[in-house]
């Protein structure tokens, strides 16, 4: 639509995860390697927490592109993708079962499916190749799930572990792992990484990493004092920076412009918010009429 306008070759903040706009931003570089670290180094467990729209899922997909296209990685790992999982522990085990290259386990109790699992998990040991077993949204893992997700991990020889597993998840992935019953699976947690907003400056990064990827070669495109506007109506949030970015490249465009001013940014964030619907209104209106005429009825009570 803008595109052209602007002298870009693709949509440049497009919601999707598309790992070739990966930005090397300070934290996500440092989650990145402590990702690699964890795999290279053969620990069991790792997390990765950030709020909604922080950045987990392009994380998520950039480690799956290097287990799947980097050579020695895949001599070394064998690599499970769990995306959805709201599972039963018997979806999960035929989940990961399907994803280890096994025919549609026949067992349908969890002990046989496990043992499948097992079974296969340590025939990819002789080869050797270890299991890494990737979850996104992991804060909708089913506590059931979660410990089945565990006895999977159970299987390790004298030397190495032999299924590693990292989570992706909001927040509240932690305020499920703090109940009691999963204090063995805390235990194994041995390195977890908190995903921050973005700073103002990183928040610049992040707009000239994408425009340049999308081809744009002109002058600034963005003002500092827009910048600035943006990330106090964002609040760092990467997901929210495309939003409102989409939104003021159109609302430029529609002017005719070729630089986004902090107006722009403001029409972006007007546009946003979401409207309150009437219901909400009648029901404030209601609300406000019931306390007049309770006051009023106050009042009068107290005039007898």
């Amino acid at each position: 639509m803008y595109e052209a306008h602007f002298g870009l070759n693709q949509p440049p903040f497009s919601l999707s995860p598309d790992t070739a706009l990966f930005v090397r931003l300070d934290d996500h570089e440092a989650c990145y390697q402590l990702l690699t670290h964890v795999l290279d180094t053969g620990e069991g467990f790792l997390k990765v927490v950030g709020d909604v729209g922080t950045g987990k899922t392009i994380l998520c997909r950039r480690l799956l592109r290097f287990l799947s296209d980097d050579e020695a990685a895949r001599d070394r790992f064998y690599s499970v993708y769990i995306p959805n999982p709201m599972l039963s522990p018997v979806g999960l085990y035929r989940a990961v079962g399907r994803e280890l290259g096994l025919e549609s386990p026949r067992p349908s109790d969890n002990a046989a499916l496990l043992e499948h699992i097992n079974q296969q998990i340590l025939n990819l040991a002789q080869q050797p190749r270890g299991v890494v077993i990737v979850v996104d949204e992991a804060q909708s893992l089913p506590p059931a799930t979660l410990e089945a997700l565990r006895l999977i991990t159970n299987l390790e020889t004298e030397q190495q572990k032999l299924v590693q597993v990292i989570l992706f998840g909001q927040p509240e992935l932690d305020e499920l792992l703090d109940q009691n019953r999963f204090r063995q699976l805390r235990q194994r947690i041995t390195f977890a990484h908190y995903l921050k907003p973005l700073s103002r400056t990183a928040v610049r990064q992040y707009l000239d990493f994408r425009l340049t990827q999308s081809g744009y070669n002109g002058p600034t495109l963005i003002s500092d004092r827009s910048i600035k506007r943006l990330h106090q109506l964002s609040g760092g949030i990467p997901r929210m920076i495309n939003v409102l970015t989409h939104k003021a490249l159109l609302s430029a465009f529609a002017d005719q412009r070729r630089q986004l001013n902090p107006g722009d940014f403001d029409r972006a964030w007007r546009d946003s918010k979401p409207e309150p619907t009437r219901l909400h209104s009648r029901l404030a209106l209601i609300a406000a009429t019931s306390a007049l005429i309770l006051l009023a009825l106050v009042s009068a009570w107290s005039l007898l």
